[in-house]
């Protein structure tokens, strides 16, 4: 049978410290206040070191000490304790802590707290604990969360709550919530670690065996994710309830354990299957195979509890199991100065020492045992994700190389940064940011880490805050909404402005109602304005944003400024064939037809207007909501009393107006007004067929570039 031994395996640090401390502190009037951890085993050795569990600050004399337990408690707790003068032990994980200060903190600015977690949890019941105003708990995406429509929300989670359910919470506020919505991912990342190891081990294993409280929330998590992958998940509370004949039949069995659960139990286990010539991996639990290994002589490096036999100047003489006595050398002592005296009065006492060296003989040292304590406890918190520093001293083919402690540090190339690199000899002397990927102990310790995690990890946090920037902001703005934003830079086709940090672009054709060349005729750089929002494309992350469109039209106002029969006064801005555009207003133009410019007949209005040309005319007709004015000049004229002559008429004219047989003979007055009525019935011809002769030059313009666009 194949023993898989997770990597993560037993106390987290903050169970650990809280364990530590309880089984440290004085007995005397202390107390722990909730179950200190979710392992009955653990409970029972601190009940048994004098120190009660008490389920409320009630139970507790004026002037005791309590031991806040790893999940936290609310701020009442500490008001209490500091009213009666009890004393405070405060083991609250640094996790939990941080989320409490967080929960505290936007609590008191008004929002609305969102915890992702179990209601009953002593760690989510702490944190409720720190509101001054409005929260809820939600334990599944599956909850009603309506209610939380029209809040300002700020999401945290139990640290030890599952990552997959949290990031389903946060999917559901982002779309629920018509508001705000700020998301602290504050699950414990020794929590995620395990969950992932959880994940891979069931996956690759006849049958998993989960270590641990049954009331413990993350142990429970670990079961839940192994049993969605292997059909033979068993849950062991204590180590006298293994059964070896259980697991007999598997080939490969995985054990993973929960962070309250206590070493001693993987230990006892491990021994059983050890004892039945299981074959154990373990990563990160030496101590352990070493513990295994029952012979009888010394091994380099290996620690031993021995009895202070004897002092002499030279040192102390210690002996092992009742083995022959070793000398600890006085410069092996871990002590600031020795003395003979002082420690003949610790002959009898037990302490710990390393055999440093077993040939020629047997050489025994506490100051390398210390070292190396140092150096493990270092090596615990960078083992549980801690990024850690160290100067790189050298290179090979592989990698970089560098060392922490007696630790020789290896970083492979692949693993400095994302991408290849060529030069590896540029990074000799500088400083390395890494995170480990695996502590080799089996034959020479060595510590293989990576830089390129921690930079992907932060890019990656850096692309998730501007996913959810961006999310908060599609959920925040609609069509038709008007908004503030700055002009942050131009081009020649619009601008490019900045609303709540997303760049929109206001084309140049939405800038203005009359045509213009360059965007800063109208908008200038780094001033702020209002936009009506046109266009918003969450998909292909596009927000289009007019200007014009919160500016009042030109024909607008004209409705109020010309009327039927008004003079008005104008520049001829454009001569076509049928007639002259007449610029009123800036933005309104109206028509001169041919026929209206004078009272002789035109072949041309060239050969009477030029463009540039200001005029007097008559408001003939007035229809501003189809954009239209029709004027005439020649109506401010007086009328020729004699007809022109016929010789200066077109050679057509007087060709229709001759002596044949087929065509009535007309006088000259009548033949003038059948001339006119021709031009007119080409005027509205033309002014049916073009849909609107009175739009501006600058319109016409700017309906083409709006259909270019």
């Amino acid at each position: 049978m194949e023993i898989v031994v997770a990597k993560h395996c037993g106390f987290c640090s903050g169970v650990r410290a809280a364990v530590d401390t309880a089984l440290s502190v004085p007995c005397e009037n202390t107390f722990v206040l909730g179950e200190l951890i979710h392992n009955e085993e653990v409970t029972s050795r601190i009940a048994a070191r004098g120190i009660p569990t008490i389920r409320s600050l009630a139970e507790a004399p004026d002037g005791a000490c309590v031991i806040i337990r790893s999940h936290g408690e609310g701020r009442a707790v500490f008001d209490e304790c500091a009213r009666r003068k009890i004393g405070i032990v405060d083991c609250t994980c640094s996790f939990v802590r941080r989320t409490q200060q967080i929960v505290a903190r936007e609590s008191a600015a008004g929002k609305t707290v969102v915890i992702a977690g179990h209601a009953s949890h002593p760690e989510v019941l702490g944190l409720l604990g720190w509101c001054s105003g409005e929260a809820f708990v939600f334990s599944s995406e599956n909850d009603d969360f309506s209610m939380l429509r029209e809040k300002n929300v700020v999401l945290v989670s139990q640290t030890t709550f599952s990552e997959q359910s949290f990031s389903k919470i946060a999917e559901i506020l982002r779309k629920v919530c018509q508001k705000t919505v700020e998301i602290f991912k504050t699950i414990c990342y020794t929590t995620i670690w395990r969950q992932k190891e959880a994940e891979e081990i069931s996956r690759n294993s006849d049958a998993v065996l989960v270590l641990g409280g049954k009331h413990s929330s993350n142990t429970g998590k670990l079961y839940e994710i192994a049993s969605r992958n292997c059909n033979h998940v068993f849950w062991l509370e204590r180590a006298d309830g293994f059964e070896y004949e259980k697991f007999n039949l598997f080939g490969r069995v995985g054990i993973i354990a929960g962070a309250s659960t206590p070493d001693w139990l993987t230990q006892e286990v491990l021994f059983k299957m050890e004892e039945n010539n299981a074959e154990v991996q373990a990563t990160t639990m030496m101590d352990v195979v070493e513990e295994m290994n029952k012979e009888e002589r010394y091994k380099k490096g290996q620690i031993i509890s021995a009895k202070i036999v004897s002092a002499t100047d030279e040192g102390v003489y210690v002996s092992a199991s009742g083995k022959l006595e070793i000398l600890l050398s006085k410069d092996e002592i871990a002590c600031d100065e020795y003395s003979r005296e002082a420690y003949a009065e610790k002959v009898g006492e037990e302490i710990e020492v390393m055999v440093a060296e077993i040939q020629p003989k047997v050489k025994l040292s506490q100051k390398m045992l210390r070292k190396i304590r140092e150096e493990e406890e270092q090596l615990k918190e960078i083992a549980d994700g801690k990024e850690f520093s160290v100067v790189c001293t050298g290179f090979n083919k592989g990698g970089l190389t560098a060392e922490l402690g007696t630790y020789p540090v290896f970083v492979p190339a692949k693993e400095i940064r994302t991408g290849y690199v060529k030069d590896l000899e540029k990074y000799t002397g500088k400083k390395l940011r890494l995170r480990v990927l695996e502590i080799r102990k089996e034959r020479r310790k060595e510590i293989i880490a990576s830089q390129r995690v921690i930079l992907e990890e932060e890019r990656a946090a850096r692309e998730a805050a501007k996913a959810e920037k961006e999310a908060a902001f599609f959920d925040s703005i609609q069509e038709g909404d008007v908004v503030e934003g700055k002009v942050e830079r131009v081009t020649s086709f619009g601008a490019f402005v900045s609303v709540n940090g997303f760049d929109c672009l206001a084309h140049i054709s939405d800038l203005s109602w009359t045509s213009v060349k360059s965007v800063t005729e109208v908008l200038e750089i780094g001033k702020r304005y209002q936009f009506k929002v046109l266009r918003v494309d969450r998909e292909g992350k596009k927000v289009s944003i007019g200007y014009k469109q919160l500016q009042p039209q030109p024909w607008e106002a004209a409705a109020t400024k010309f009327a039927e029969g008004d003079i008005v006064h104008g520049k001829v801005v454009r001569i076509v064939p049928f007639g002259a555009f007449v610029e009123l207003d800036k933005g309104v133009d109206g028509l001169v037809h041919v026929s209206q410019i004078t009272h002789e007949w035109l072949e041309n209005p060239t050969s009477v207007l030029t463009i540039g040309e200001e005029v007097d005319a008559k408001i003939l007709a007035f229809n501003p909501e189809e954009r239209k004015i029709t004027l005439s000049i020649k109506a401010l004229q007086p009328r020729p009393e004699t007809e022109p002559r016929q010789e200066h008429e077109p050679r057509e004219r007087r060709e229709r107006k001759g002596d044949g047989e087929d065509r009535p003979r007309n006088n000259r007055k009548g033949g003038r007004r059948a001339a006119e009525s021709e031009e007119e019935e080409d005027y509205s011809q033309w002014t049916e067929n073009a849909g609107g002769f009175s739009t501006s030059i600058s319109e016409l313009l700017g309906n083409t570039e709006d259909e270019n666009k």
